[in-house]
């Protein structure tokens, strides 16, 4: 596989890590450096491993893989962005007090929510004889980048929406869940 063409495979598996980030972004007053590379090694760590472990799974397993991926990675980005909606909208709270998006925990989930494609590209990767090192490297350095710079695009409009910020961003990972749903179901 040439390189350009695994280039835009790892900015189409960013793409997911890319809008989270943004959503993270929005729901925080301040982004700091350190913030952003905390998320950029959570995405792009993620997205590094997670083809390794597809294609040490390899062909064996990947019907199972792709029968699923797209439901696992609905259900966690719809409970958390339902979790966001339900704090931001819960009565006798302050609206100014949002959800920690630099949690572990929930870094966690949502790297693993939005690499699980990697994961099913990493089964393929194993049947087309492609550098596995060198592809999850690309793919973890992009998902980085996309992550950290989404990180501080997020915090931008975050500071311009305000108190709204967490729904919007709640919204916003329910939709990603959705569009992944849907483009495994019918596409």
């Amino acid at each position: 596989m040439d390189i350009v063409s695994l280039f835009f495979i790892a900015v189409g598996l960013a793409m997911d890590a890319f809008s989270v980030a943004v959503t993270d972004g929005i729901t925080l007053r301040r982004v700091r450096i350190r913030d952003a590379l905390l998320v950029g090694v959570f995405f792009g760590g993620f997205q590094f491993v997670m083809p390794c472990i597809g294609w040490l799974l390899g062909s064996t397993f990947s019907s199972y893989i792709q029968q699923c991926d797209h439901w696992i990675a609905f259900v966690l980005l719809a409970f958390i962005g339902g979790k966001m909606i339900y704090e931001a909208l819960k009565p006798g709270e302050d609206t100014g007090a949002v959800r920690n998006p630099l949690d572990l925990k929930v870094l966690t989930l949502l790297a693993i929510a939005t690499s699980i494609d990697a994961l099913a590209v990493g089964v393929t990767f194993a049947t087309m004889h492609v550098s596995l090192l060198s592809a999850a490297c690309v793919i973890g350095v992009v998902a980085f980048v996309f992550s950290a710079v989404g990180l501080f695009i997020g915090n931008k409009f975050g500071n311009l929406f305000g108190n709204k910020a967490e729904i919007i961003g709640g919204v916003v990972l329910i939709g990603i869940g959705l569009k992944i749903l849907i483009e495994h179901l019918f596409f």
